[in-house]
């Protein structure tokens, strides 16, 4: 067999081939991944929706509104909408919102009751300091004032959430003159999550099914509340 000459046309096919065979693999991976990710991904979403709702018999994520914003002429996913209904009963919203940490985004799914008041919350998704930003998994949801025989400390008090309602006013840090203490050294993080509850709650007053339950006639414009300052 005669041997192949060394040359660029070569080198170029040989890449090539090379190039095909590895984009194949990628493709077939990908392929069998597909499913089992989005079933993963699934079942978080309806473990979170479980912990930040009150009881409900309906299917959240089959009724769920998406809500678009646009920028620079591209459409992009702002918030999803998750009613809970027990029977024909609103009982609660969850919203899916996010916001810019000190690490990159921060994605929150924010429970609220009829009332509009905060049922609890899930950080779906962030990419904070480990160990610091990382605490606002639980650190605003420490204390639930509906459990009134959980003795709870001063400063557990002070940071949680849990049971306000953003419509009376939007919660910020108590650096900034607000009611919720920061996450010890990770005040920008805790900004960021703040706005992103704040933000979940406008989409939560925009829904129609949030305006009957509560009686609100009003409707709240969606902000650029989301961003960290």
């Amino acid at each position: 067999m005669k041997k192949l000459e060394s040359s660029l046309k070569n080198m170029l096919l040989v890449l090539t081939g090379v190039t095909a065979v590895s984009v194949a693999l990628l493709a077939y991976v990908n392929e069998l991944t597909k499913g089992p990710i989005a079933e993963a991904n699934a079942k978080t979403l309806n473990e979170a929706l479980k912990k930040v709702l009150p009881e409900f018999t309906n299917n959240p994520v089959a009724e769920s509104d998406t809500i678009f914003g646009e920028k620079d002429g591209k459409k992009f996913v702002d918030f999803i909408v998750y009613p809970a209904k027990n029977g024909e009963e609103l009982v609660g919203t969850a919203v899916e919102a996010k916001s810019m940490g000190f690490g990159g985004e921060l994605k929150v799914l924010v429970g609220f009751n009829a009332e509009g008041k905060i049922y609890n919350y899930s950080l779906l998704a962030h990419a904070e300091t480990p160990g610091l930003g990382s605490k606002a998994d639980k650190w605003f949801g420490a204390y639930d004032p509906a459990k009134s025989e959980q003795a709870v400390s001063h400063e557990e008090s002070a940071r949680s959430i849990l049971g306000m309602n953003p419509g009376e006013a939007p919660l910020t840090v108590s650096k900034d003159g607000g009611a919720v203490d920061a996450i010890t050294a990770s005040t920008i993080t805790s900004r960021a999550f703040l706005n992103a509850v704040n933000a979940a709650y406008q989409a939560y007053k925009a829904t129609p099914d949030a305006d009957a339950a509560t009686g609100a006639t009003i409707k709240v414009e969606l902000t650029d509340s989301v961003s960290a300052k």
